[in-house]
């Protein structure tokens, strides 16, 4: 159950990440056999190397015809509660927060739920590549009112099943090459009460108008159905122009509120789509490069999961006290950042 707001049980005043995990995929897939799948598939012959050289992606990890969002999701859980020696039944707040989903109906966080055997209330969120951060926000405010002693939050991406594997001319290929950036992998985070540090800041910013230049359009009241609408479609160079755009602004602010600026933080946590956009983002926003977990190469877009990749690597390596800035960038379009310090 939800716990109400009791004198016995006050409003937390600190709230963070006591424990993250990440689950991956067995299967790797280089850039080299999508691209040779997509030609094989198709009937047509495309510039040698081109998946890789135009985005710096090398392989990626694949979801089995068994794995699903949701076993991707309970693998990374089972591996926090694990490491937090938290039980099941003391988590009261399970939030599902991915692009990526098991079924329309019911919510996927049901299905997280029973295979975990937890008894909490839970929810799907989904806002694109910003669905994980955007969770522990949520967390983070229930524990705040109170409503929430210990929540878990987690995601499950499978982007890979929206690959158009199948294209009828090198125009298609071009309007879903995003979706070849994608690759599959899994995260969870628990969120409570710390003595000291954790998140510290929290900005969102939204840009709705650009709604359309990317998306997997199927599913909806739009097209419910329909094997046409369930592949990625988009333009990777007007997102990355809208990011570029209004991205610095939203990062001078939250330099200006917090005071901090990158020699304060132990590691920058940053979406990554693709290496060049990656670069260019070090390049514009000038961050030091040694500050940040570069996966992309090996993993691909994992859309919301990205950030929960990257944190649970730097949670092993990093000391009590050490400062994570998160940057999530997600289609819509939305931006939202985080400030860690871990307890």
């Amino acid at each position: 159950m939800v716990h109400s707001r009791t004198a016995d049980a006050p409003p937390a005043t600190r709230v963070g990440i006591t424990s993250v995990a990440a689950a991956l995929p067995e299967r790797v897939v280089t850039s080299a056999e999508l691209q040779e799948q997509v030609e094989r598939a198709s009937g047509i012959a495309l510039p040698p190397r081109l998946f890789s050289r135009m985005t710096g992606i090398e392989t990626r990890r694949v979801a089995g015809p068994d794995e699903h969002a949701s076993t991707l999701a309970v693998r990374a859980a089972r591996a926090v509660l694990d490491s937090a020696v938290v039980e099941p039944d003391d988590i009261d707040l399970l939030i599902f927060a991915s692009a990526s989903r098991d079924m329309a109906e019911p919510a996927t966080a049901h299905i997280v739920q029973a295979e975990l055997g937890t008894r909490a209330h839970v929810f799907d969120l989904t806002n694109a590549c910003n669905s994980f951060l955007n969770g522990i926000d949520t967390a983070r405010t229930f524990v705040l009112a109170g409503r929430a002693r210990r929540a878990l939050v987690v995601t499950g991406e499978t982007p890979t099943r929206s690959m158009r594997m199948r294209a009828s001319s090198a125009a298609q290929v071009r309007s879903s090459f995003a979706g070849y950036t994608f690759g599959d992998a899994g995260a969870a985070v628990l969120v409570e009460p710390v003595p000291t540090g954790g998140i510290l800041d929290v900005q969102t910013a939204t840009f709705s108008e650009y709604w359309t230049i990317g998306g997997i359009d199927g599913g909806g009241s739009r097209h419910p159905r329909g094997d046409e609408h369930t592949y990625f479609h988009g333009d990777g160079g007007k997102l990355r122009s809208v990011f570029e755009r209004v991205g610095l602004d939203v990062l001078r602010a939250v330099h200006h509120r917090t005071g901090f600026d990158w020699s304060d933080y132990a590691r920058v946590l940053v979406h990554q789509v693709t290496l060049p956009y990656l670069n260019r983002f070090v390049e514009l926003a000038r961050v030091p490069a040694e500050k940040l977990i570069v996966t992309v190469p090996e993993l691909g877009n994992v859309a919301s999961a990205t950030i929960g990749v990257q944190l649970a690597r730097a949670a092993e390596e990093l000391p009590s006290g050490s400062r994570v800035f998160c940057l999530g960038l997600g289609g819509g379009v939305s931006i939202t950042t985080m400030v860690w310090e871990k307890s």
